[in-house]
């Protein structure tokens, strides 16, 4: 009874989390205006995204987003690849106290760092608009790609790098030839968490953007939301975007177990 109770609650949860995920999915593929109204099974959403069938704001918010989430992730995952490396040297304490520092961007609710963040650019007299977005989402996205390579260096053999620079290798062709390809899967699940979190973002992005009509995907969705309903496009985007983000983590999760089997076999 205790198994069948703690599968019963494993399969409730995942239901609850997923059915509104394929409920718009079902739906994207009908014309229906409204979501829950099904009107016969079609594509015509589908192609109004793909062919320039939706307003023009959405078109720029989508393009905002895709750029904004993109040399956000690229950024963070610079910043925190380094800064994993930094703080994994680190002994004792100090170790302690900035794996703390690190984690409490990750526990602040969203609202108080995008309020935060907003107080200071307006205080440096920063003009808000891409910059800004860009680095708020920045700020907020490098902790979690620490968090993804820490693991990665922790695995790694403390005795490589100095039998790198032993035999003559600089301390950055060390880093180039010997730590990043260890640690790579790390971030690479950094980048495409970073990315995932920029695309998602909503409360940060509102306190970030300005007054000159920067849309990003999620104020679209919001400011959208207000008039009384929702871009019927919206829901074939969601879906591919939740598809995408899938097969990434797939792909990603079997070649990384390929290359831990492959490590267990060597071994």
């Amino acid at each position: 009874m205790k198994k069948l109770f703690a599968q019963s609650y494993l399969w409730l949860l995942l239901i609850m989390l997923y059915a509104p995920i394929i409920i718009i999915a079902i739906f994207s593929f009908t014309e229906a205006k409204v979501l829950g109204n099904w009107t016969g099974f079609s594509t015509q959403l589908y192609e109004n995204l793909f062919a320039g069938g939706v307003n023009n704001a959405l078109i720029v918010a989508i393009e905002n987003t895709l750029i904004i989430a993109l040399v956000a992730a690229t950024l963070s995952t610079l910043l925190g690849s380094v800064a994993a490396i930094g703080i994994h040297n680190l002994r004792g304490k100090r170790r302690a106290v900035m794996n703390s520092l690190n984690n409490v961007p990750m526990l602040n609710p969203d609202i108080i760092t995008g309020i935060s963040l907003f107080l200071l650019f307006a205080s440096l007299g920063i003009t808000q608009g891409y910059t800004t977005v860009i680095l708020a989402h920045v700020a907020f996205c490098t902790p979690y790609v620490v968090l993804c390579v820490m693991p990665r260096l922790q695995q790694m053999n403390p005795n490589i790098y100095e039998a790198a620079l032993d035999l003559g290798a600089t301390p950055f062709q060390a880093m180039r030839k010997v730590i990043i390809p260890e640690i790579k899967a790390g971030m690479i699940s950094g980048f495409i968490l970073a990315f995932t979190l920029s695309i998602d973002d909503f409360a940060v992005t509102i306190f970030t953007n300005g007054t000159d009509g920067l849309d990003t995907l999620s104020t679209y969705i919001y400011a959208d939301a207000r008039k009384g309903g929702l871009t019927p496009e919206l829901r074939p985007l969601s879906t591919i975007i939740f598809t995408v983000v899938l097969l990434l983590l797939i792909i990603i999760n079997i070649r990384t177990y390929r290359i831990q089997k492959r490590k267990e076999a060597k071994l």
